[in-house]
């Protein structure tokens, strides 16, 4: 009997996965298959675990930080890191692409958003790097390589929900994000230093100037500002990762409209509806993963599952490896959190079974899902919202 529930879910997930139905749909639709094959809950019971699934303390923090992405990309922060990014690493060559991963790190960081990050430095990046002599499809893949730190360098969206999904520590798997992220980065910035030498791309003829780093360091130092408030609040012990969300936000508020002034009080309406409409598709899904991880558990599918990774070998280093290589599968083919909402319970029994640190796997989730991002070929998009503000050619590649 517990095969043939197996069989149903999975079937009816595949099936609506093939038919193109977006993931939380394809979940809750998994959801009533269940229910109408076992007859054993009612239709409510989805409604029900909707609600309680998004009932959270730490799931708040997922649209204070996407408001805070918002705010930040719009309110000039973003340009302040770029131009001192540039003072520092615009002599280099290849400096600019140099200076555009370092804008990134920084910025994800701050908004814990692939997309947001690429909407912030993309929109300000790519026209420069093409008017330097940039090849256009560098351009476009670094961009896009580089967005895809905001899923691991903390605070993280994914990270979040991952942590919401398997009660885990956010502050701990925030702080377990540092080096990965940290460690592309600087793979990046490696590859495009050696790849700039090759192509013969020069860095920025004007010469380094301690009046001008302390100008645009003075300018720049309520962005600097913002990661260490963020991040040294939640590993100081000051506040909570949701609390830290919350002040991201009001920083961001006050230094947009009262320091840099680059946003207007008529403006933030609209920021706050583009918010939500991203807040909006990320808390369905975490919303159906409530009822849909209780389906996908009783129905048997993660045994299921565990068998036939047990078949293959018994060692913890290939099933590791064989998961390394399912997520950056995965990663090119679906958005990062509604693939850890999907996978998360399916292979929770794999790391009991195996010995498998949840903390190390929530990482490595995250960093393959990641990297299969940044190969896909639509990757990362900015949400609709966001992508108006964009240059004509990031819109018809995003």
């Amino acid at each position: 009997m517990t095969g043939s529930i197996a069989a149903v879910v999975f079937l009816t997930l595949i099936a609506c996965l093939v038919l193109t139905v977006p993931i939380g749909f394809s979940l809750g639709i998994a959801s009533l298959g269940y229910i109408l094959y076992t007859k054993q809950l009612t239709f409510g019971f989805i409604a029900q675990n909707m609600v309680t699934g998004c009932d959270s303390f730490p799931t708040m923090a997922i649209p204070f930080f996407i408001f805070a992405g918002e705010l930040m990309g719009g309110g000039g922060i973003s340009k302040r890191l770029l131009n001192l990014a540039n003072v520092f690493f615009g002599r280099i060559q290849g400096g600019l692409a140099i200076v555009t991963v370092v804008v990134c790190m920084f910025f994800a960081a701050i908004s814990g958003s692939g997309p947001a990050t690429v909407a912030a430095v993309g929109g300000m990046v790519i026209p420069t790097m093409l008017e330097k002599g940039y090849d256009k499809k560098f351009v476009l893949a670094l961009i896009a390589a580089a967005g895809s730190i905001g899923v691991i360098i903390p605070p993280s969206i994914p990270m979040v929900i991952y942590a919401v999904t398997t009660n885990s520590s956010v502050s701990t798997l925030f702080l377990a994000g540092f080096v990965p992220g940290i460690l592309i980065g600087l793979v990046l910035i490696a590859y495009s230093y050696f790849y700039a030498k090759k192509m013969g791309y020069k860095g920025d003829d004007e010469p380094f100037s301690v009046k001008r780093a302390l100008r645009e360091t003075k300018e720049g130092f309520w962005a600097i500002l913002s990661p260490v408030i963020i991040l040294g609040g939640i590993f100081g012990g000051i506040f909570t990762p949701t609390e830290s969300a919350a002040v991201a936000v009001v920083y961001a508020l006050l230094v947009s409209l009262l320091i840099y002034k680059d946003i207007k009080i008529k403006d933030i309406p609209g920021i706050f509806v583009d918010g939500a409409i991203s807040t909006a598709t990320i808390l369905l899904l975490v919303g159906i993963s409530k009822s849909s991880g209780y389906v996908i558990t009783t129905s048997g599918l993660p045994h299921q599952v565990l068998e036939v990774f047990s078949s293959f070998t018994n060692s913890t280093v290939v099933i590791l490896l064989l998961l390394n290589i399912l997520f950056l599968v995965i990663g090119m083919l679906m958005e990062a959190n509604a693939a850890i909402i999907m996978m998360t319970p399916i292979l929770l029994p794999l790391l009991d079974a195996f010995g498998i640190d949840p903390l190390q796997f929530g990482i490595m989730m995250s960093f393959n899902l990641c990297i299969g991002l940044a190969g896909a070929k639509t990757a990362p998009r900015p949400p609709a919202a966001t992508r108006r503000t964009l240059p004509a050619y990031w819109q018809r590649s995003a």
